[in-house]
């Protein structure tokens, strides 16, 4: 059957009219397969958000309050709602390539790797491939991170709680870390991405729920103290040198395009959404709504942290309301962070997953030890397929992020380097270069132009967040010299 529709869509660039019988041919040939002979598909316009919002209100959502404190009430809102719009625009061009050529009935592309090889070829396919892995892999790190932070600051609320707060209550994250990898090292034996739709609406309501809990203390904080916090246009210089507030803005810049990355794994979402009708279709309007959603919601934390906590805004936002709060709240909400995170993990890493995966299969098809499944009887489920290669190189992959991540404790600032490198070649650069080669857009026409300049800027973006997160890093740098006092 595949043969069949590949013979049809050959024949489809010299007749017009079979479009019509394309369409439907295929998708009534088999009741359980789709057109390139894989399961149907069954994801919806729902299913396609909830990945999309996982992915999305990350911990990055924890940061927006402090990258507002850098940016002012000005510009700060206004480039998140910049951000979103370009995020949208360019998530349309890229939908426009889950299928080469054309849009109902073309080869479909798996992955964001797939649809630069097909659309753009061998030299651009493995600079993206270069650059997706590496981001994925930082985030891996990024979140083991992030979810020992709030596992340390569950510790550290009861431990203040019960002391009185006479106790410093001296803690170490590498427990913590320990404890988020062996989590990871178990999930991680989920063979597949569609697999993991559960552990995805897991994560989303987990999101909504500490994202909540910030907003809420805001705006409880506001309505207390009766005064919104905060200027036009930022952090003062005076509370920072005028040299930290230029770091500072660019920074927020990186922050608020790390909290708006998805672009690299849209494909693969798009991969899981039934059709008809076109898969495009039902991922715009997916995109749309997710990016609504989150923007939405991103200005409300950002805004109401900003208003009550105003230049004191912290890197994440609940760690700014000390512990006067019903810490009770903060523990459920530091809770739900952990939980979230535990997800995204999988969320971003599956991918990886996939590509060493499928190339050892290339590599040697023969190997016992690559291809052999075991059946293992799981009472109550389906019996699980143990795949030793699987089973050895996902537990290495976790184990070597939690190492980094115990090395690296402040990789906040890393993370910011990683959004803003990410974001232009592969939120940017890639969907205009690849949307340009399918539609046939001819170069210096207006269209071509607009493109190339939003791609432009987006780039000039790019550099100066991420100099402002390697500055970051520097500075951090200073502060971590072990044995040192720091002021």
């Amino acid at each position: 059957m595949g043969d069949n529709a590949a013979a049809k869509n050959q024949h489809h660039h010299h007749n017009q009219v079979f479009d019509i019988s394309i369409d439907v041919l295929p998708q009534n040939d088999s009741k359980c397969f789709d057109d390139d002979g894989r399961l149907k598909r069954t994801g919806t316009i729902w299913t396609a958000s909830a990945h999309i919002i996982t992915a999305v209100i990350g911990s990055g959502v924890l940061s927006l309050a402090w990258a507002i404190a850098q940016l002012g009430w000005i510009a700060g809102p206004a480039v998140m709602i910049l951000f979103s719009l370009v995020s949208f625009y360019t998530s349309s061009l890229l939908s426009d390539c889950y299928r080469t050529g054309d849009t109902v009935s073309g080869k479909r592309n798996y992955t964001y790797m797939d649809a630069v090889r097909s659309i753009l070829g061998g030299a651009k396919y493995k600079a993206c491939g270069l650059i997706q892995y590496l981001n994925l892999f930082g985030i891996a790190i990024g979140y083991t991170i992030a979810a020992s932070i709030s596992m340390m600051a569950i510790k550290r609320s009861d431990c203040f709680h019960e002391s009185g707060d006479k106790n410093p209550c001296p803690m170490s994250s590498t427990p913590y870390m320990i404890m988020f990898g062996v989590a990871e090292i178990l999930l991680s034996q989920i063979p597949d991405f569609d697999q993991i739709w559960w552990l995805s609406i897991v994560a989303a309501v987990m999101s909504f729920t500490y994202s909540s809990i910030g907003l809420g203390l805001g705006i409880a904080e506001v309505a207390a103290t009766g005064t919104i916090k905060g200027t036009l246009t930022g952090i003062s210089i005076g509370t920072v040198t005028q040299t930290q507030k230029i770091w500072r803005s660019f920074q927020a810049l990186g922050d608020i395009a790390f909290a708006y990355s998805f672009s690299v794994i849209l494909i693969e979402i798009q991969d899981t959404i039934k059709s008809p009708p076109a898969e495009s279709k039902t991922m715009k309007k997916a995109a749309k709504l997710s990016i609504s959603v989150t923007t939405t919601f991103y200005m409300l934390c950002g805004c109401f942290g900003y208003a009550a906590l105003g230049e004191l805004a912290p890197g994440n936002l609940l760690t700014g309301f000390g512990f006067k709060h019903p810490f009770w709240l903060l523990d459920i909400a530091n809770a739900t962070i952990v939980v979230h995170l535990i997800g995204a993990y999988q969320v971003f890493c599956q991918p990886i997953f996939a590509f060493i995966e499928k190339k050892a299969q290339q590599q040697w098809p023969e190997g016992y030890f690559i291809t052999k499944e075991f059946n293992v009887p799981v009472p109550g489920f389906r019996p699980y397929n143990l795949n030793l290669f699987r089973l050895v190189w996902r537990t290495v992959f976790v184990i070597m992020t939690t190492v980094i991540s115990m090395l690296l404790p402040f990789f906040n600032d890393v993370v910011g380097i990683l959004g803003a490198f990410g974001f232009w070649p592969l939120t940017v650069y890639f969907p205009v270069e690849m949307y340009i080669a399918q539609k046939k857009i001819p170069k210096w026409s207006t269209r071509w132009v607009c493109l190339q300049m939003l791609s432009m800027a987006c780039l000039m973006i790019s550099i100066v967040a991420g100099a402002g997160s390697i500055a970051g890093v520097i500075l951090d740098l200073k502060v971590y010299r072990p044995f040192k006092t720091s002021y």
